[in-house]
């Protein structure tokens, strides 16, 4: 069951930022900005931190990486398992999160955050090579063209998105201004998510 509640608990919980929520993130209002870097709960930043195990570190690492990618646990092993065939397991595991279309659309700059760009695609926003697809899960590939319905283009909220300033990655074409871009090759290790570390992950479920 895919978690619906407030999502700031999950950055306060890592200690870190992991932009669940757009611009929100880079604002004041952040938990992090404001100094609240400890886990959500009564006992506050005094609450004594258990010394975590080996296997703790590796499951809490591969529930940040679900989080990020707002994945339930039976999608997720689907995508390691997918994965195990690949020369390196851990670099194809990242490359399959990153070219899912929702990923693709936040990565693109067209979307304020990955939850904002599941909610589009699975509202039928948006096109590939220019057939509406509604799968947020959808695996794009190399050359193909993604691009918003030409009703949405019109929506209040795409307007700021397309006022919003992103380093967008070398392996995708953006054209902001029309909601539209391009897959250009595979996402190399530059391009995977900073603040994951695959090895753990993998770690994990080849126990």
């Amino acid at each position: 069951m895919r978690y619906n509640g407030p999502v700031c608990r999950f950055c306060r919980r890592e200690g870190e930022k992991l932009y669940l929520k757009g611009a929100r993130c880079e604002s004041p209002k952040c938990p992090i900005t404001r100094g609240q870097a400890f886990p959500p709960g009564v006992h506050g930043p005094k609450g004594k931190k258990a010394k975590k195990s080996e296997y703790g570190k590796q499951l809490k690492e591969k529930q940040k990486a679900k989080v990020i990618f707002g994945m339930v646990e039976k999608q997720f092993k689907n995508y390691y398992e997918a994965s195990t065939k690949a020369a390196v397991t851990g670099d194809a595991l990242m490359q399959r999160l990153e070219k899912r279309l929702d990923n693709v659309i936040y990565r693109a700059g067209l979307a304020s955050s990955r939850a904002h760009a599941r909610q589009v695609v699975g509202h039928g926003s948006w096109k590939v090579n220019g057939k509406v697809v509604d799968i947020p899960s959808y695996q794009m590939k190399v050359g193909d063209t993604f691009e918003m319905n030409d009703k949405m283009k019109k929506n209040v909220m795409m307007e700021e998105v397309k006022k919003m300033k992103i380093q967008v990655p070398a392996w995708l074409k953006v054209d902001q201004k029309n909601l539209s871009g391009e897959v250009l090759r595979e996402p190399g290790k530059e391009n995977f998510e900073k603040n994951l570390s695959t090895s753990m992950i993998i770690e994990f479920y080849s126990k």
